[in-house]
């Protein structure tokens, strides 16, 4: 074990959160995956225990109604995001007897699942020896190893590859565990709190005296933008069987967006029109 896995690891093993997806199934880690995309675990927690109550496995999950997995998604945001993990129970219920996968390569055929949640429900699923980069992860190694307040916003086949040679041969699941965890709750993106990390006598960017780094802080709009409006249309018909368009449109007051949220959310398929002119959450299983 070298010394720097060593010094996180230890870390991590007194000040690691309990988690309930730490200790789940592998489908109760692959649902924490999904909900965690763009997603603070604050916001997460609540839910996900929701979910795990409701339905404790892919079938559950599966042969639930769209409109219900639409509403019991709530407002954790980017709703696609409960219709693929819907899509994935589906899959895994019929096509894998109801067990999620250990391969990545076939993790990643799934809707929803990327190159990073493949990697990240193999680990922790599965404790497989992966590359789990999530921007916590990637944040920490840029100020410790190369002196970086940030990584850049893509990933390059650089920075993978000098990455996986950090993987120790053994407890690569813990390692991405703990260096995820160091990232999010001592080296974070503003005030990161050095006088608590385990291994700021070795941080680069801490030596240098913390240079500014010359990537743009990313910031996500959302008062006033379509992806407000949307989340407003799908959060009243979550409180209502059905509505016309006229009592939609007094729910915003620009028009254009309106008729475009509606658009493209039906476009996305997470409401429907029937011919009687009234929108709901779909229906169908």
């Amino acid at each position: 074990m070298s010394s720097l896995e060593k010094e996180i690891t230890s870390w991590f093993a007194i000040n690691k959160r309990d988690l309930p997806w730490r200790n789940s199934t592998a489908w109760g880690v692959l649902v924490s995956e999904f909900m965690l995309q763009q997603t603070p675990v604050v916001r997460v927690l609540p839910k996900w225990n929701e979910w795990m109550q409701r339905w404790p496995t892919p079938h559950d999950l599966a042969t639930a109604s769209t409109a219900e997995v639409i509403t019991a998604w709530g407002r954790l945001g980017y709703p696609r995001r409960a219709l693929r993990l819907h899509e994935c129970a589906k899959i895994i219920s019929t096509e894998y007897s109801g067990r999620v996968p250990e391969s990545e390569e076939i993790l990643r055929s799934l809707p929803g699942i990327g190159d990073y949640t493949a990697a990240a429900i193999a680990a922790f699923a599965y404790d497989a020896r992966t590359l789990v980069l999530d921007i916590n992860i990637r944040r920490l190694f840029s100020r410790v190893i190369d002196g970086v307040e940030a990584p850049r916003p893509s990933l390059s086949n650089q920075e993978r590859l000098a990455r996986a040679e950090l993987i120790p041969e053994s407890n690569a699941h813990l390692w991405a565990a703990a260096t995820m965890e160091l990232g999010a709750l001592v080296c974070t993106s503003r005030n990161p709190s050095c006088d608590q990390c385990p291994v700021s006598s070795r941080c680069q960017w801490r030596a240098t005296g913390y240079p500014t780094s010359d990537q743009p802080r990313k910031t996500q709009a959302w008062h006033g933008t379509d992806r407000q409006c949307r989340g407003v249309i799908v959060q009243a018909l979550r409180e209502s069987d059905s509505l016309k368009r006229g009592e939609i449109q007094k729910l915003w007051n620009e028009e254009s967006q309106v008729e475009k949220a509606l658009s493209t959310l039906i476009n996305d398929g997470l409401i429907s029109l029937n011919n009687g002119g009234l929108y709901s959450l779909p229906q169908s299983p």
